[in-house]
């Protein structure tokens, strides 16, 4: 009877062990929720990027609007990329907000953008109901709608990882013209998010074998517009893809298009966030070593990749192309 009963408690500590090593592996092995996205024929990927754009059509939303749609019908793209700021002036009030339609649904009309978004969150968006803009009932009213804080989509060509970065910026947690903000799920322990979503990125990032890495969010790492360089970000982020050679940074949050190199590292850092109101003459730095275009006007961006190719355009609002470059890779990396 004794002996029974020993090995009955035996076998209960064992489960209770076992389960929390369980939930220790489950934590340490958590991966950002994943989107798979087909290539085209050839194997290639093209897609498009915008940010800093709802505004219900205003400050030439639309004219740019019809241009990505123009361009995205030559391309073939696969999907479009958000850098956030998705809808001004404070995001969303919640899921029957009527700006959702108004500055997405029945503004990017074009058959060639009826593609999957994915879309990160700008500060803007912050400064409304986050969980709303995070909500499946969008996805209903509009399938192409697919935003999340953090997350990866995989191609065969291409991982992007996508980054909340606005919990990194410490001027919203002291904001001196009171905006309000909606941080649940970062407050109270925003140390903790911030460590988590670096920790769950490094993870990913280290366990790709994606012939390209890109990494996106609304901040950008090096900018010469109006906001500069967020500096938490080259603190805690910049050593990540650094060490993890990845190879662009894409963001919006300043309303211009932008490229820049990286003094000591292969990083392309670019900027898409003149999908609608451009911040013209706002530029501070453009002798700075390293800035290869920056452009004060409304405009986008696009990418096509090959396992071997990189093509970049910067667009205005009428359709021209301002800037291009070109990345390649070797086939076969050295072993």
């Amino acid at each position: 009877m004794g002996a029974s009963l020993c090995n009955k408690t035996m076998a209960l500590l064992c489960l209770v062990f076992m389960t929390t090593l369980n939930l220790c592996l489950v934590s340490i092995v958590a991966e950002l929720p994943k989107f798979h996205q087909t290539t085209n024929g050839d194997g290639s990927l093209s897609f498009l990027v915008i940010g800093d754009w709802g505004r219900r059509g205003a400050y030439n939303q639309s004219q740019v609007a019809l241009q990505m749609g123009r361009i995205g019908e030559k391309l073939d793209v696969n999907f479009v990329v958000s850098t956030g700021d998705n809808f001004y002036d404070n995001g969303l009030t919640g899921v029957d907000d009527v700006a959702f339609e108004e500055s997405f649904t029945k503004i990017y009309t074009a058959k060639s953008l009826q593609r999957p978004w994915y879309s990160v969150l700008g500060n803007h968006d912050y400064r409304g109901n986050v969980e709303a803009q995070l909500s499946h009932v969008f996805r209903k009213i509009d399938s192409r709608w697919i935003c999340l804080k953090s997350f990866l989509v995989n191609t065969e060509v291409a991982e992007l990882f996508f980054v909340d970065t606005n919990p990194f910026v410490d001027m919203y947690f002291n904001d001196p013209k009171d905006h309000k903000y909606d941080w649940r799920g970062v407050l109270p322990k925003r140390e903790k998010y911030i460590a988590n979503v670096l920790k769950d990125l490094d993870l990913a990032l280290s366990e790709s074998s994606a012939k390209w890495k890109i990494v996106v969010g609304h901040h950008a790492i090096r900018s010469v517009g109006h906001h500069g360089d967020t500096e938490e970000l080259v603190k805690q982020l910049l050593p990540i893809l650094k060490a993890n050679n990845v190879d662009l940074y894409i963001n919006g949050h300043d309303h211009c298009l932008e490229h820049i190199s990286d003094n000591d590292s292969p990083i392309q850092f670019l900027t898409s966030g003149a999908g609608s109101k451009a911040w013209r003459g706002d530029v501070k730095g453009l002798n700075r070593e390293g800035v290869k275009f920056f452009y004060d006007g409304q405009g986008f961006m696009s990418v096509k990749l090959t396992q071997t190719e990189a093509n970049f355009a910067f667009y205005d609002v009428s359709g021209k192309v301002l800037h291009r470059f070109d990345l390649s890779k070797p086939l076969y990396a050295d072993m």
